[in-house]
């Protein structure tokens, strides 16, 4: 009797014969040649521009970058030729205002540079206003409120710290230029613009702190971020046979497969071949586009990989991380392949973050500020009151502005996160090591009425060490961790731009060094030594953030009821933290500082509930952009609570949930297969071994929701999928 070759048994086999894709890529008799022969060629960035400009125009522009001051428009028009005259010898024929509206993507609209002159001949043209401002429709991207559908004229304007760059797309060559988008009245409607403010206030309040340290000549201060993308990548044949994937970007039933991360020896073991090549093809565009990517390597859970960049300036890091996540989306189906970027796309094993790596620099006329990570100790005892100082702010602020800092990470998809495997719980704490735990806690119990010298001489400080892994352990439950010269906030959502959280932890320091420095002043009406002032305003903000500090197990019931007690708010859903944004306190701070008006935040409240309601989130580009209805959400709430979310060959799963730091009702045992959670009604649920996607219709107790898809619906996502 013939076996009958089912069409799940036809497509393992299949996959299992495809053969790797050479990744593309700049090479010499079948070698890859040195990165750096290519890196950087798809874009003109200020180093680009230095022998293409005129002097005195170069001048300016690297000013208005350096300083972070406005640009001449005077010189637009001779800048704009240049990058023409760059762009087409380069193959472009189509140029773009790059920017990031509030939908989680970029956005784009192309413009020939294709034009007629006077004589109604073909030609190129590019004019300084089109480079530095554009139109797009500001009434069909989310406003909250702040656009009527009538209201449509919005702007975009050139952002000249983030170089202008090619996008190549099937032969065709496109120009982008990196933009912030506002509506008609100046309305921020974008993820940078808010970014943008923050830094500014934020370089305001350090160099008045560090006047009054007496470090002069301090001309900006910026923040550089490392953000550290992690994500999935499975067989395309495997996402395109399960709607809840193709939809939602998770998914929503499913039985455990065999084995998961149980074993642990998917981290950092060897690169799988096919998926070596993906990854390296990806490195590739990204190395054309000057994106820095250092590392890469296998993560913890199956089929889930990390790659991380060079640190930069903020601005720029989140232009490249849109960049990183649209190029594993692109070069993922070159290879047969789907990258998933959804935080929790799989139950039982852990999910995907975005660990941003911050830190504070200077720019400074001196050579000996010029270049200084605020955040990294330094070898005299001056040198470190000041280290000591920004760190105080950092602590400070972060302790008074934890529920705005949680808001800002808040999407229904990292709630699914939060709080399991390694992700750090939705209390927002900050881990300092044992030494600096040690060197914080013996300035805020000091009694000696010592000189600040001596003091520092007593506590170790005076030649304090760089902080390296042998100094600090790392804490990997941690939400935000000092681990060297940088914090890393490691409650980010994969998914998610980086630029709103970012914002959201410059304005908040912001406000703490804003407090210091006032109370600094008032210090120094009664102190004449500055290091004895600083050292005295320093014990106070060390008393005060204490309860924010923490260096234990993150997901522990203790820590849950610690926290409690220490009155750190515990925000395990997206809605109620969502308010934070709202709150009386955050409303103060984000319109004092001018980072948010009020409408602009009361807006922005309103798009990131709209967007939780509007379905299970997951980023838009995972799937397109369609959105699993509410109804197939709702009613795969308990399957996917007792660990069936979903697995389809090739697809994992894990064991573990969450405690009560994060989704209320989940814990870190092995989810159970039968039963009720918080009252939900129990459904008799029986899985098979492979309780998937199977012919024509779902097994294992699926959403109705759901299944109200049919065959055609399965056909049509399965087309969709072949594209």
């Amino acid at each position: 009797m013939t076996a009958v070759i089912t069409p799940r048994k036809a497509l393992l086999n299949e996959i299992s014969s495809r053969e790797p894709r050479i990744a593309r890529g700049f090479s010499k008799d079948g070698i890859p040649g040195p990165t750096s022969q290519y890196f950087g060629v798809n874009i003109l960035g200020v180093r680009q521009l230095r022998d293409k400009l005129p002097k005195e125009v170069f001048a300016s522009l690297a000013a208005s970058i350096r300083h972070g001051k406005k640009l001449d428009r005077a010189i637009a028009p001779v800048v704009a030729q240049v990058i023409k005259e760059w762009a087409i010898s380069r193959g472009v024929t189509h140029f773009t205002h790059w920017f990031q509206p509030q939908t989680g993507l970029t956005a784009e609209k192309h413009d020939a540079f294709f034009a007629f002159d006077d004589d109604r001949q073909p030609m190129e043209s590019f004019t300084g206003d089109q480079l530095i401002q554009s139109e797009p429709d500001a009434s069909s991207f989310p406003s909250g409120g702040l656009r009527a559908t009538w209201e449509a004229r919005g702007y975009t304007a050139w952002n000249p710290a983030s170089p202008v760059f090619i996008v190549e797309s099937t032969g065709a060559r496109t120009l982008c230029i990196p933009s912030v988008f506002i509506g008609y009245n100046g309305e921020a409607l974008d993820e940078m613009t808010p970014l943008l403010r923050s830094s500014d206030v934020l370089s305001q309040k350090s160099i008045e702190l560090l006047e009054l340290l007496g470090d002069r000549g301090v001309q900006r201060v910026f923040t550089t971020l490392g953000p550290e993308q992690e994500y999935f990548l499975i067989d395309r044949a495997h996402f395109g046979m399960r709607p809840d994937l193709v939809m939602g970007g998770r998914t929503l039933i499913g039985a455990p497969p065999p084995r998961g991360q149980q074993l642990e020896d998917h981290y950092f073991g060897g690169i799988p071949e096919r998926i070596q090549g993906c990854i390296s093809e990806a490195e590739f565009e990204l190395y054309k586009l000057g994106v820095p990517i250092t590392t890469r390597h296998n993560e913890v859970a199956p089929c889930q990989f990390e790659m991380a960049p060079y640190f930069e300036e903020t601005d720029l890091a989140v232009d490249h991380n849109m960049l990183v996540m649209a190029t594993l989306r692109r070069v993922a189906l070159r290879h047969g392949l789907q990258a998933l970027l959804h935080e929790k796309p799989f139950a039982g094993i852990n999910g995907s973050g975005k660990h941003c790596n911050w830190s504070m620099s200077v720019i400074a006329d001196s050579s000996e500020l010029d270049g200084l990570n605020l955040l990294k100790p330094g070898k005299t005892p001056h040198q470190n009151i000041r280290f000591l100082a920004f760190l105080a702010a950092v602590l400070k602020g972060v302790h008074k502005h934890s529920g705005l800092l949680r808001a800002g990470i808040a999407t229904s998809g990292n709630e699914h996160r939060l709080g399991a495997n390694e992700a750090p719980p939705a209390i927002i704490s900050v881990f300092m090591g044992d030494m600096l735990t040690r060197v914080i806690e013996e300035i805020a119990a000091g009694k000696s009425s010592a000189s600040a010298d001596e003091q520092m001489i007593k506590l170790g400080v005076a030649k304090l060490p760089e902080v390296q892994r042998d100094n600090t352990d790392r804490n990997r439950t941690s939400p935000f961790a000092f681990t060297g010269q940088k914090f890393e906030f490691r409650a980010v959502g994969s998914s998610a731009s980086i630029a709103f959280p970012v914002a959201l932890l410059n304005t908040a320091v912001a406000d703490a060094i804003g407090e210091i420095t006032d109370s600094l002043r008032e210090t120094l009406k009664k102190t004449k030594s500055v290091d004895d002032a600083v050292l005295k305003v320093v014990r106070e903000a060390f008393k005060e953030s204490t309860p924010v500090r923490f260096e234990g197990n993150n997901y522990s019931e203790d820590w849950v009821k610690e926290a409690k007690k220490r009155g750190l708010p515990n925000l395990r859903r997206t809605p109620e933290a969502l308010k934070e944004l709202v709150s009386k306190q955050s409303r103060a701070l984000l319109t004092k500082l001018g980072v948010l008006t009020k409408e602009e935040l009361e807006s922005r409240y309103h798009v990131d509930r709209a967007a939780h309601h509007a379905g299970d989130g997951g980023h838009p580009g995972d799937s397109g952009g369609v959105r699993v209805p509410q109804s197939a959400v709702r009613g795969s709430l308990a399957v996917e609570s007792r660990g069936y979310r979903g697995n389809s060959a090739g697809d994992h799963g894990e064991s573990g949930g969450r405690t009560g730091a994060g989704t209320p009702g989940i814990s870190r045992r092995p989810e159970r297969r039968h039963g009720s959670r918080r009252g939900e009604a129990r459904r008799s649920h029986r899985p098979g071994r492979n309780a998937h996607l199977r012919g024509s219709r779902y097994h294992g107790g699926s959403a109705q929701g759901v299944r109200r898809a049919g065959a055609f619906g399965r056909r049509r996502l399965l087309a969709a999928a072949e594209v």
